[in-house]
């Protein structure tokens, strides 16, 4: 055999050894078996089913009605809707909304969605990013909007003075940490004074448990003086750029009074901003004002019971990065608001919030009993002085309360 031969021969063999190598390497799928059969029984067939035969399930599956979950549908649907290819069909509008709202309810890993909706982990993942940033995206302007009339704060008010017997209040705040996982570099960014790992959601609530500020801060160690004093709020507060009516008498007196928002002890008392009498320093007026104060401000802790505890994706410790923990909050808070407009009885059924009896009486909601898991109070150290003209506000309140004008009879069997 000549050289020219020999040649050949290896490049034979060497064709013969490819074409058994192409043969054994199996053929690459897009999506493995069992995900697959996402045509399958699942937890969207369920919920298809529960659409038309049997809506208490369909409640409790998402915390709404299927027509609520059809009207946010319409909403977003623009935004979530993917084309289908050659290589396989697009997962439907409805089937990622579904599965996004899912995941709000119940806090489930996206491991555990996965198995429910036939879909990978990273896809899960993708959507549900996805579906909420849409959410806040496409209703932040009718569902999470900060009043930006004097009109506006006044219907405000005036559901504070008829609800809950606290006049010209504008809102009530309230700050709370969210916990999260370690978010792998600059963790201490992400680091509050308990030493835990979390992020600040700081909101106003008005008189009918909606939400109409919110703030989601990326580092919880801002200072000692509180989310408040770093938040846009506080600045467009000092700019007056809120459009606050002015200065009104009380109702039935000529006793000037700013509007307010109302806080707890955590927060500083302003002329724009009424927070109690501190325990020690309290005579009888001074307990009516806090007693009608706490009645306002109790919107805002039931607001936040509300939300954590039919949207409990907020309850435990979220192991996300940051920003996909922002962008699940607004979306949360945008679909509360949407609820509490429309009344929902699936998502806030009568009782579940605290209420009033006929003789003034306030009862514990039923949110009480399972209480807000990890989504805790947000403490300050140094709270800031007052100025000299809050405390003259605040003192003219108190009197106010206790005159025949700003009277009313069960206050005296709280105090």
């Amino acid at each position: 055999m000549d050289v020219r031969q020999k040649q050949a021969l290896l490049v034979v063999c060497a064709m013969i050894s490819s074409e058994g190598r192409r043969e054994k390497k199996k053929k690459r799928v897009w999506v493995k078996e069992w995900s697959g059969g996402r045509v399958q029984p699942g937890l969207s067939l369920l919920q298809r089913e529960l659409e038309t035969q049997e809506q208490t399930g369909f409640r409790k599956l998402l915390r709404m009605t299927a027509e609520e979950f059809d009207l946010l549908l319409a909403m977003v649907e623009p935004l979530i809707t993917k084309q289908n290819t050659k290589m396989r069909l697009a997962i439907s509008p409805r089937e990622r909304l579904s599965l996004t709202l899912r995941f709000l309810v119940t806090g489930e890993t996206f491991k555990s969605l996965r198995l429910q909706y036939r879909i990978g982990t990273s896809t899960v993942s993708q959507i549900i990013m996805e579906t909420c940033a849409a959410l806040h995206r496409v209703m932040k302007k009718d569902f999470l909007k900060t009043p930006s009339t004097a009109a506006e704060w006044r219907t405000i008010a005036q559901d504070f003075d008829l609800k809950w017997h606290f006049p010209h209040c504008l809102g009530a705040l309230d700050c709370k940490h969210i916990h999260i996982q370690p978010p792998g570099r600059n963790s201490s960014l992400y680091h509050n004074y308990k030493g835990s790992l979390s992020l600040v959601l700081m909101a106003a609530v008005d008189a009918n448990y909606k939400f109409i500020y919110a703030r989601v801060a990326t580092q919880s160690r801002e200072s000692d003086t509180g989310p408040f004093e770093h938040s846009d709020l506080r600045k467009a507060m000092d700019r007056g750029s809120l459009n606050f009516p002015p200065p009104e008498p009380l109702p039935n007196s000529h006793v000037l009074m700013p509007y307010m928002f109302v806080g707890d002890d955590t927060h500083p008392l302003r002329n724009d901003l009424m927070k109690p009498y501190p325990a020690q320093e309290v005579d009888h007026s001074h307990r009516v004002l806090n007693i009608r104060l706490t009645r306002a401000r109790r919107v805002a802790e039931n607001a936040f019971g509300i939300l954590v505890n039919r949207l409990r994706v907020l309850r435990s410790t979220i192991c996300l990065e940051p920003e996909k923990v922002v962008k699940i909050t607004l979306a949360s808070l945008c679909i509360h608001n949407f609820l509490c407009e429309r009344r929902s009885e699936a998502y806030a059924p009568p009782g579940f919030a605290d209420w009033e009896t006929t003789d003034h009486v306030i009862v514990d909601g039923a949110w009480r009993n399972h209480g807000t898991g990890n989504l805790q109070p947000v403490e300050n150290r140094q709270p800031c002085d007052p100025t000299v003209t809050a405390e003259q506000q605040r003192n003219l309140l108190s009197d106010y309360f206790v005159s025949p004008a700003g009277f009313v009879p069960w206050q005296e069997e709280h105090v």
